[in-house]
C-alpha cells in the first residue's frame, strides 16, 4: 500500500464530572481510579485525570485513542462517554471530543 495515502487518526476526549456524595480527596481518588481503570481495560485508551484536581466534588478526565479509521475512533469515544455515564458513580456534566487526521 502507498504510504502517502495512509492516515493516522487521533481522537481526544474529555469528560467533566460532578461527584455528589464525595466528601474527601481520598474518596474522589478511589472513584476516579475506578473510572480510569475501566476505560483503560475496555478500550485500551490513554487516560488521566486532567483537571479539578483540588476539588473533591469535581473531576475532569482526558483520554486519547489512535487508529486509522475516523468512524471507529469516534464510535469508541462515544462508547467511553456512555460507559462513564452508565457507571453511575458520578454525574457527567460535560463532554468534549476532537478527532484529527495526522
Amino acid at each position: 500500500m502507498d504510504e502517502a495515502n495512509e492516515t493516522m487518526v487521533v481522537g481526544l476526549g474529555m469528560v467533566s464530572l460532578r461527584l455528589h456524595d464525595c466528601r474527601s480527596l481520598k474518596g474522589k481518588r478511589g472513584i476516579i481510579k475506578s473510572i480510569i481503570g475501566q476505560i483503560r481495560n475496555q478500550f485500551n485508551a490513554s487516560v488521566a485525570e486532567v483537571g479539578a484536581n483540588d476539588s473533591h466534588q469535581a473531576a475532569r478526565i482526558g483520554m486519547a485513542l489512535v487508529g486509522n479509521d475516523r468512524a471507529v475512533i469516534n464510535s469508541k469515544l462515544d462508547k467511553i462517554f456512555n460507559m462513564v455515564d452508565a457507571m453511575g458513580v458520578a454525574e457527567v456534566v460535560d463532554t468534549d471530543l476532537e478527532i484529527m487526521n495526522v
